[in-house]
């Protein structure tokens, strides 16, 4: 899946885009086509970002999956999670810095919990687990998120958030001058 040349990319939603703030719909048996045409393409807009998870409803489509790649020593690993549920968390807590492709180069300490199980289906819709912890557990905490119309912003204090919100703001209206 590495090999996104020739995959158009698709643009991805920045807050305040209400869609972000949507909860996903299931994704059943029938959406298949649809989203083993969409998988190749959230990878190409996730790699070309550059970022380590996207969700679709960051790029529009308000479905329950996620693309990730951590790439563990620089080797692709790509992972798609359609339906991802979080079916055990730890009581540990960890704290890392977070970024998000719909808020651009804004960065915050978020603390989640410092492991989890999440049970997803693949793309052949076969039922899977994942364990996570560290990045891992992070990345995949916030994505599932996404599709419940959460972002990391979220987990800040107002004032943090807000500060966080106006930055955004004016950096995207440089951006749009530019």
């Amino acid at each position: 899946m590495s090999a996104t040349d020739d995959v158009p990319v698709l643009p991805i939603l920045f807050v305040p885009d209400p869609l972000l703030r949507k909860k996903a719909r299931e994704v059943t048996k029938a959406d298949l086509p649809d989203v083993n045409r969409l998988v190749p393409k959230m990878f190409a807009t996730m790699y070309k970002a550059p970022g380590i998870g996207l969700a679709a409803p960051q790029v529009g489509k308000l479905l329950r999956l996620v693309v990730m790649d951590l790439a563990p020593d620089k080797v692709p690993a790509p992972v798609v999670l359609i339906n991802p549920e979080v079916v055990a968390a730890s009581d540990e807590k960890a704290t890392r810095e977070e970024g998000c492709l719909s808020l651009p180069d804004q960065y915050a300490d978020v603390t989640r919990p410092a492991r989890v199980v999440v049970k997803y289906r693949d793309l052949d819709w076969v039922e899977r687990r994942i364990e996570g912890e560290d990045l891992l557990s992070a990345c995949l905490q916030h994505e599932i998120d996404h599709l419940n119309g959460v972002l990391f912003v979220d987990y800040l204090s107002s004032l943090k958030r807000n500060m966080l919100l106006r930055k955004l703001a004016k950096d995207m209206k440089e951006r749009a001058k530019k």
